[in-house]
């Protein structure tokens, strides 16, 4: 079952990475990240055509109070979502804990270790202080770097599911799982 996540007020620090909930001040580093092509289709939406549309999804993000933004040296570079996964897709999860992570990175800094680094801290919160039973994680089957980032976070391939991207096109979406390590199944 999906479990109800409020992040409002909590911080989490790695060696480099600041994550904490989004601001309005946010607006400018997201529209810069959010605006370059290649960065979001590997998520399924669209690169951002305007400041104000970065604005608008940005109000959704502190409404929704479950997506962490992802500051390096006091940079605002992409963001960590706590989503809801499909139950209809994954009944066998009904009596567990969990939810789903989505995460996207600005170009600049890929390959550099930075989204493995906030992905295991998001996951040690969730498990660790939030008790969730376990994790799911999506990418598409030609995003290669996001699966090498689920698989050094501890994800496994689970199920493949079709998925229809926020530009409307029609595709499937490897799901992974990770586990508590902390409960003995």
């Amino acid at each position: 079952m999906n479990v109800h996540i409020d992040i409002s007020g909590i911080e989490l620090r790695t060696d480099r990475l600041l994550l904490r909930p989004w601001r309005e001040s946010d607006v400018d580093d997201f529209f810069a990240y959010a605006s370059v092509d290649g960065v979001g289709q590997m998520a399924g939406w669209a690169p951002h055509k305007s400041k104000e549309e970065s604005a608008q999804i940005l109000k959704r993000f502190i409404e929704g109070k479950k997506t962490f933004a992802v500051v390096h040296k006091g940079k605002l570079i992409g963001s960590v979502g706590i989503e809801k996964y499909n139950e209809e897709e994954f009944p066998e999860f009904q009596e567990l804990r969990g939810r789903e992570l989505g995460a996207v990175l600005a170009k600049d800094y890929w390959g550099q270790g930075i989204m493995p680094e906030a992905l295991m801290e998001v996951m040690r919160y969730l498990f660790e202080e939030l008790d969730l039973d376990f994790l799911l994680a999506g990418h598409f089957p030609e995003n290669i770097q996001s699966a090498r980032m689920q698989e050094k976070c501890g994800f496994v391939p689970y199920k493949e599911v079709p998925y229809t991207t926020q530009m409307g096109t029609a595709t499937t979406s490897i799901m992974s799982i990770c586990m508590n390590p902390a409960k003995d199944r």
